[in-house]
């Protein structure tokens, strides 16, 4: 099996992250207990997850020049990413604050940084979203870039997976180069006004699309008529912070390998469930042989 080329445009942040037995509530400060500081960003997030799903990635993006950025480059380079493209602007870099409760449930705040500088995709950038098998982006840089490289990629005859998060409006010229959507409940409702109670309404927009439900696993649908329910896949939670980004690193590498849509999200919900057993983004998202271990095949 040729080993799929996965291009990642998308943030990178330094993610700061407290335990704590409980969120606090608007006004409440709550005595927490473990605090690391890890890459994230969705964009980073999805890269390393795909390099540890068995691909080849290349992260586009723009990290700062303070010390955040110098780290972020380093770990993501570390963890098997081609950082080659990856742009260092005068600034700081984006940071997430990220308070993770006792039953595993979360709570983030964002600071964009270098990551809302992004734009006017270079030469080189773009060479690396044709050459790309799948492209995956996501909406936390300006949508003129991810609107750009989805174009570009489309015309390349690269596939485009858009995880659409977060909840915002997308352009009309970005949707209707999608090739695959993926989207939580919240983002469902923003893009279409229905939820869980019609994933299908999700396919006036794109050919083919997954409603993620996190704990109630998450529906395929598209417009040859599949609707189907992917259970989820059960395992013990401690963090659930990266695990859609894991999810859909990993559906964009079975794509990308030649698996049947709904065999590719069956192993992408397999992969969610390995990254929400340990704490911190990039630390707990799984490789291969994880996902393996979970994946339970379409009956």
């Amino acid at each position: 099996m040729r080993q799929t080329r996965v291009a990642v445009v998308g943030s990178a942040n330094m993610d700061l992250v407290g335990t704590a037995p409980a969120l606090p509530r608007p006004g409440e400060t709550v005595l927490g207990s473990d605090f690391v500081m890890l890459p994230g960003g969705k964009g980073a997030n999805q890269a390393i997850a795909a390099v540890r799903a068995g691909a080849s990635c290349v992260l586009l993006g723009a990290i700062g020049s303070d010390a955040f950025g110098v780290t972020l480059k380093a770990r993501i380079t570390a963890a098997g990413v081609d950082t080659g493209q990856l742009r260092v602007v005068y600034g700081p870099s984006g940071v997430a604050l990220v308070m993770v409760g006792g039953e595993g449930e979360n709570a983030i705040l964002v600071s964009p940084g270098a990551n809302g500088t992004f734009t006017g995709l270079t030469e080189g950038e773009l060479h690396a979203v044709r050459e790309a098998d799948v492209l995956i982006s996501q909406l936390e840089v300006p949508l003129e870039t991810v609107t750009e490289a989805v174009v570009a990629a489309r015309a390349a005859d690269t596939r485009v997976v858009l995880n659409a998060a977060p909840a915002r409006p997308v352009p009309a010229e970005l949707i209707a180069a999608v090739d695959l959507l993926v989207v939580n409940e919240t983002e469902a409702v923003t893009l279409t006004g229905r939820g869980r109670d019609d994933p299908r309404a999700l396919l006036d927009l794109v050919p083919r699309a997954v409603l993620t439900l996190g704990g109630h696993g998450a529906w395929y649908v598209d417009r040859d008529g599949a609707t189907v329910h992917v259970p989820p896949v059960k395992v013990d939670a401690v963090d659930s912070t990266a695990a859609g980004d894991a999810f859909t690193a990993a559906l964009a590498v079975a794509w990308g390998e030649g698996r049947e849509l709904i065999e590719a999200v069956h192993w992408a919900a397999a992969a969610g469930a390995a990254c929400v057993r340990r704490l911190g983004a990039s630390v707990s998202l799984p490789r291969r042989v994880e996902i393996d271990e979970l994946y339970a095949p379409p009956a």
